[in-house]
Formats: structure tokens, sequence, C-alpha cells
């Protein structure tokens, strides 16, 4: 069933469909969302328990916060590459479709590497922890084949050159959050490659760099009392540091004079 504007504004009550911030389709049988792509102020969305397979038409919902799509015939976690564009969605529920049947730890983590600023999925709340490890562990969401999305990528050359290959995604995924964060964007020099001899430690740098940069975006969700628990942890880290390189520069000055006396 394709879901049509005349439905739409009978649901919201609604005049027109720019004015459609909230809309619930529990269990209308939908299949043909297309609508969507008509509708970018709506907020909150409810289309569980329906036949839908394509999340494309939602790519351009930009004020989207939370979605509901429970009990849907949602084929690949490639559909979540649609959201990507949806920087405002916090709450997202996918549970009980074909692309969740996998192992469903490593499921949370590709989910949440793919949209690291959701709070809340399936009914969870996402932890500072998860996000940190999706982002290191998490796999890779690619653009379904055939989409729009997949014809060019930036640079003009066909996606498939470009999409699969983790050291272009990674670099594009690490600056997207740099750049919402206002820091510099890192140069494709900073992400050596991976067939080189020194791919343990390239894995290992951008281990780091996803961590770093994850750590830095949720600083922006904390209050002040969890702001000071962060600073005091970072105060004490940074001693056992100071401390280290102290106990370090005693060691080699008690060296060099042991040599002096000999």
């Amino acid at each position: 069933m394709k879901l049509t504007r005349k439905l739409v504004l009978a649901k919201a009550k609604a005049s027109d469909l720019d004015s459609v911030k909230k809309l619930n389709c529990w269990g209308c049988n939908l299949t043909d969302i297309s609508i969507f792509s008509q509708m970018p102020n709506i907020k909150v969305l409810t289309l569980s328990v329906n036949s839908i397979s394509s999340l494309a038409p939602l790519a351009g919902c930009l004020s989207l916060c939370e979605l509901y799509l429970r009990k849907n015939m949602i084929p690949s976690l490639s559909e979540l590459s649609h959201l990507r564009p949806l920087t405002r969605l916090r709450v997202l529920w996918l549970a009980e479709n074909p692309c969740c049947l996998d192992d469903s730890s490593q499921y949370r983590l590709t989910v949440l590497r793919c949209l690291p600023r959701l709070q809340k999925l399936d009914n969870q709340v996402v932890t500072e922890d998860e996000i940190t490890l999706a982002l290191m562990e998490g796999e890779v969401v690619t653009t379904p084949p055939g989409s729009v999305q997949n014809q060019l990528s930036t640079n003009g050359l066909p996606e498939a050159e470009t999409e699969n290959d983790p050291l272009n995604y990674n670099m594009e995924e690490t600056n997207k959050i740099r750049e919402e964060l206002g820091m510099k964007l890192l140069s494709r020099d900073k992400f050596p490659s991976l067939s080189s001899p020194s791919t343990r430690e390239t894995k290992s740098s951008m281990k780091k760099t996803h961590a770093l940069d994850a750590i830095l975006l949720l600083l922006k969700d904390l209050d002040e009392d969890e702001l000071h628990i962060v600073y005091t942890a970072t105060q004490n880290r940074l001693q056992t540091y100071t401390l280290d390189s102290e106990t370090l520069q005693d060691s080699l000055q008690t060296q060099k004079t042991a040599d002096i006396q000999h």
C-alpha cells in the first residue's frame, strides 16, 4: 500500500505536508513511503508493523528526531546509509526487521557506527562506552547498490570504487565528526594505506582517532556535574603521566651519575 498525501493529512489533521511534525502510521500495511521526500519538517515518525523495505525517502527529512521502524521488511543495514544526513535523529527502533537477525551485539555496534548521534536504539539507552566501541569495531555500512547516492561519489568517480574502501570511509567518517566539533579536518596522509607493512600501527592509530572524536562529540551532551567528573578523571590521568615522566627522568639522572662516578 502506498502512503498518499490525502492519508497523511487525514492522520495528522493538517492542511499541508510542510506543517506535519508528528505522524503515526502503525500497522497500515505500507510498502511505499515515497511521500516523505516531500515532508522535510517531520520530527517524530512511527512506521512500525508495516512492509517497508527501503528508507531512501527519509533521506531528506532533516528535522527527524525519532523514528520507529519495528517489524518491517528492511533487508539490510545498508539502508541506514539513507539516515546518515539526519543529524538530529536521536531515537531509532529498528528491531524485528530481517536486517537485525545477525549477532545482536555486532548489529548494535554497526548501527551506532553508522549513526553515532543516537541516544536510544531499540528502546535501550545508548552508552558512551558503546559509541566509542562502535566507532572502533562496528562494521562499515555501505550505500545500497543502485541507489541515487551510489551513482557518483564526491569526486565524480563511481561510488563502488570508493564507498567500500575502508580507507576512504574512515577518513570521511572521522572528518564529518571533526567538522561538527569545529576541529581541523585530517588530510589523507594521516591515513596510510591499509595494505602497507604498517597495517597494525595504522589500525591502532585510526582506533585512537575514532575514540578521541567520540569522546569530544559526547562532551557536548554532558551537564556541569558530569563535566566535573570528566575533568577530575582527566586530571588524575595526567598526573599519572607526569609521575611516570618524573620517575623516568630521576632514573636517567641516577644512571648518568653512576656512569660519571665509575
